[in-house]
């Protein structure tokens, strides 16, 4: 599958984590590895894109976070 560098990125976090005593982030890493695998796997078998997260609009970049702060 063309997605699964995804895991692979996923998996290098968690052992930085672990290995820099993070136990809470690995923890995130590993939910987020398993939501990344089902989405791989469910697109794979032609069931349609995944729920839109906020944000999931093809774009990528920094957020401003000074903009529209009051």
């Amino acid at each position: 599958m063309q997605n699964d560098w995804i895991l692979d990125v996923l998996a290098d976090l968690k052992r930085f984590a672990l290995a820099n005593d993070l136990a809470a982030l690995a923890t995130k890493l590993d939910d987020t590895t398993h939501v990344a695998a089902q989405e791989i796997a469910s697109k794979a078998k032609g069931a349609g894109p995944g729920p839109q997260l906020y944000g999931d609009d093809g774009r990528s970049g920094c957020v401003d976070r000074k903009a529209g702060s009051h």
